[in-house]
């Protein structure tokens, strides 16, 4: 009579070796489909999806990041005392619209506060890098045509003056001109 089960046969060196392992059961020493190996490195393809997206997305940042470079200010005046200008020149451009037509008021007046206030914590930026820096002039009269597509027009262009500044400035002040870009860049749409 035989036992169930697999029965012994002879390996090359004449020692019993067992036939088959029972389906599902891993066999020591020999690796298991989808199973990684003790002590042997696996990259699956999930990980290297999720690692080949990463990458890719730190080499799509990368000219980003390296624009932005900390400066100490040293090169020349500050970039940002002519936003704060800008910004003191549109407050005014928005007043003189809005006494050109009283109508214009509720769209208009939000924005001559967000300029003014750009204004104010750019001069703020300013002085705590440089103390000694006075705070922007006002602007000595308000330009001849102060209508709508006036204002429309000095708008977009502080969103790109901004947004050419970000590149070029200390990474601590990025965040201050980006949100004056995206708040110029809103006005803009909004009043179109």
């Amino acid at each position: 009579m035989s036992a169930p089960g697999p029965s012994p046969s002879r390996s090359s060196s004449g020692g019993p070796t067992w036939g088959d392992p029972t389906p599902g059961r891993p066999t020591p020493g020999r690796p298991t489909p989808g199973r990684p190996t003790p002590g042997r490195p696996t990259l699956g393809r999930r990980r290297f999806l999720a690692l080949a997206a990463t990458g890719a997305a730190a080499l799509a940042a990368s000219p980003v990041l390296a624009a932005c470079t900390s400066t100490d200010g040293t090169e020349g005046p500050d970039p940002l005392i002519a936003l704060a200008r800008r910004a003191r020149a549109d407050a005014a451009l928005v007043g003189a619209a809005i006494a050109a037509d009283p109508r214009l008021t509720d769209r208009l007046d939000p924005l001559r506060a967000a300029r003014t206030d750009h204004a104010t914590a750019l001069d703020r930026e300013i002085q705590r890098l440089n103390p000694k820096a006075a705070p922007s002039a006002a602007p000595a009269t308000a330009p001849p045509k102060a209508d709508l597509a006036a204002v429309r027009t000095a708008v977009q262009d502080a969103s790109r003056e901004a947004q050419g500044l970000v590149a070029g400035i200390a990474v601590e002040r990025v965040g201050l001109v980006a949100a004056i870009t995206a708040c110029c860049t809103t006005y803009a749409a909004v009043l179109a």
